[in-house]
């Protein structure tokens, strides 16, 4: 696996050397992301197992020119979960990516015109210290000492390939697990003592609700995804920093979106989070 990222001011959307050896997927995907160009169908053979869908986005990872600054978790529903021995996937929040939310107005965040497209209210625990490069293991004791703050968030899910979620996981995996942003909101107070229950988080889209639930559904619940999302990247190389965000999994769905929608993403006791869905400019 590809693990140096290339830094710096780019002459062309990907670095030469790397370029040279990095999966032609992933190139693909980085190129289609940079230009902010759709991709039709799927550049070359989809993987068939966790560990190939991994190294193209690893490869994709060491190509990208952004630091990382945060996790999304998503889930494996299923047979595919039983099959996989896992039920959640991972893939990287980028600087640029990230945005913190405004009282004032809705948060601009763009999208791919004629890619995949979908707002999600998720929970959105932060790291609160490095995690240690050597622990691979983690308890669910041990993910909980490591998380700092609980906020309200948003992910936007968004890729250049419009069939992106109709393959499966494993082509999820591929494209930066489908992320193209994070929206942190306000802290959730005193979430050590509420029940999983109590965290409701409703989804309106254009003023129509298309989502209200709690993450009571969610297998072992937000905690899960981090301690899961900390194995995951220790694993691959790329150790939690303090300061990064886990994005825990959407809690009333995917909600497909396009460009022009109006979203708020809303929990009792805690300010909302509005955005609007702009297209993506290179």
């Amino acid at each position: 696996m590809l693990r140096k990222r290339f830094i710096g001011p780019m002459k062309h959307p990907i670095n030469a050397e790397n370029a040279a050896r990095a999966d032609t997927r992933a190139q693909a995907f980085v190129e289609a992301r940079l230009q902010k160009q759709a991709i039709n169908q799927y550049p070359g053979d989809m993987p068939t197992s966790l560990t190939a869908a991994y190294d193209i986005q690893d490869a994709a990872i060491a190509l990208w020119p952004d630091a990382i600054v945060g996790w999304k978790a998503g889930r494996i529903m299923g047979q595919l979960a039983i099959d996989f021995g896992e039920d959640r996937l991972a893939g990287p929040i980028f600087a640029p990516c990230k945005k913190i939310r405004s009282a004032e107005q809705p948060i601009e965040m763009p999208v791919f015109q004629g890619g995949f497209a979908a707002v999600e209210g998720e929970v959105t625990m932060v790291i609160g210290q490095d995690a240690d490069p050597s622990k691979t293991s983690y308890s669910t004791e041990d993910a909980l000492a490591m998380v700092n703050s609980v906020h309200l968030g948003v992910e936007i899910a968004s890729s250049p390939f419009s069939e992106i979620n109709d393959h499966g996981p494993l082509v999820t995996i591929s494209d930066f697990g489908n992320n193209y942003g994070l929206i942190l909101g306000d802290p959730i107070p005193d979430w050590q003592t509420f029940a999983l229950s109590e965290w409701k988080c409703t989804v309106v889209i254009n003023g129509e609700t298309v989502g209200q639930a709690n993450p009571a559904g969610m297998p072992g619940g937000p905690l899960e995804s981090v301690r899961f999302l900390l194995e995951n990247t220790a694993r691959r190389g790329l150790p939690m920093k303090k300061g990064m965000c886990c994005l825990t999994g959407a809690v009333t769905g995917v909600h497909q979106a396009k460009i022009g929608d109006n979203a708020s993403v809303q929990m009792a006791g805690v300010n909302p989070i509005n955005c609007t869905l702009v297209q993506a400019s290179a």
